[in-house]
């Protein structure tokens, strides 16, 4: 099946389910054709891969026909009026069932109903038991009520589609606040005045705490911002602001607490890619920094038990050694088997007080690998 039919096929299905709020309107266009066509039967007619679907009608019980034995499967093929003033003079319908029998047309006028991307879909259609003829006036008539019944048709589809995606753009604003909301960190949208456009419940808090004041959609950001580092904050901010994005790890006093903040500084931008402001986003790093002060501080006493056992705990071996090197001196002391078994002694203390610091040496280069 061709491309181009798969797509009229689609949007036929698309229309057959579309909820219609212009029936009144359509069924006087209707009955409006067949009155100007001077005609008994008028039909509005959507043919999908194998059916032909009456929508709108008068002077007809007909629900669905074949799309094999639809006169409008023939009138879909062009993009003007098709008449058949004789059907049984017609070579195309002479044996068609809906001819031959139930409702024996013998005329047939039909314009498509063709889309804006200029697929035809089905047709306002006219139809007698009678041979007869459209004039110009009439077939333009025709013509005229076919454009009006796709764009009241396209109307409602479009509405449709509207709210579809209002629907889902409001469920996705939904999800995005409840995420933004919901978060730890601090997120903020800061314009291109800098002035505050966004901000979840964190900064809320935060300001509130810091300055004893609410923080305020439109108002010049400022304000929330300490004295002392507001030049730093309007340096970054211009720095996204011209699309580099910056961040700083810095610790904030806040009375008689003190909280470590990792903040980036990013430009926001619009679905065309134009920067309308600052994402500023921070994240309390306090517990990982005091973390990591505390690993600080047991590797200096880790050095320092080192350097303790290294001399302190040594110094006495090597006095120990010392003299029995001058025991040993005297040929007559050599011997001794308490002398040589006080230097074995001493040896074995040495090796293990060794041992001890290269331990206590490895654990600090291990626990500062740890902290970094």
């Amino acid at each position: 099946m061709p491309l181009r039919e798969l797509e009229r096929i689609a949007a036929v299905n698309r229309f057959l389910k579309l909820k219609i709020s212009k029936e009144q309107e359509l069924q006087e266009i209707v009955e409006l054709a067949a009155k100007i066509c001077e005609t008994p039967t008028a039909l509005i007619t959507l043919i999908d891969a194998d059916t032909q679907h009456i929508k709108f009608k008068v002077g007809s019980q007909l629900e669905t026909t074949s799309r094999t034995d639809a006169f409008c499967n023939y009138a879909i093929e062009q993009y003007q009026v098709m008449m058949v003033p004789d059907a049984l003079l017609d070579e195309r319908f002479k044996n068609n069932a809906l001819v031959t029998g139930d409702p024996d047309i013998r005329f047939y006028a039909g314009s498509p109903l063709t889309t804006q991307d200029g697929l035809n879909l089905g047709s306002l259609c006219v139809i007698d038991q009678q041979p007869k003829d459209l004039n110009e006036l009439q077939q333009r008539m025709l013509a005229a009520l076919s454009k009006q019944v796709i764009q009241l048709l396209e109307f409602d589809s479009s509405i449709t589609i509207l709210k579809e995606q209002f629907v889902a753009a409001k469920r996705s604003e939904i999800e995005l606040r409840s995420f933004f909301e919901s978060s730890i960190d601090c997120h903020l949208l800061i314009g291109k005045n800098f002035e505050v456009l966004a901000f979840n419940k964190s900064v809320e808090r935060m300001v509130y705490t810091a300055y004893n004041k609410a923080i305020v959609r439109g108002s010049d950001m400022g304000q929330y911002v300490n004295p002392k580092l507001k030049n730093e904050f309007y340096d970054s901010y211009q720095k996204a602001l011209k699309g580099t994005a910056s961040f700083e790890q810095r610790k904030i006093i806040y009375g008689d607490r003190q909280i470590w903040w990792v903040i980036k500084y990013e430009p926001a931008f619009n679905p065309d890619g134009e920067i309308i402001g600052v994402s500023v986003n921070s994240t309390d790093v306090t517990a990982r920094v005091k973390h990591e002060e505390t690993v600080t501080a047991q590797n200096e006493s880790l050095r320092q038990i080192a350097f303790i056992q290294s001399h302190e705990l040594r110094r006495p071996v090597a006095s120990i050694m010392g003299l029995i090197n001058l025991l040993k001196s005297d040929e007559r002391a050599a011997c001794i088997e308490e002398i040589q078994l006080m230097e074995k002694a001493a040896l074995e203390l040495d090796e293990k007080i060794r041992l001890v610091v290269g331990y206590t040496a490895d654990d600090t280069g291990a626990n500062s690998l740890q902290a970094s």
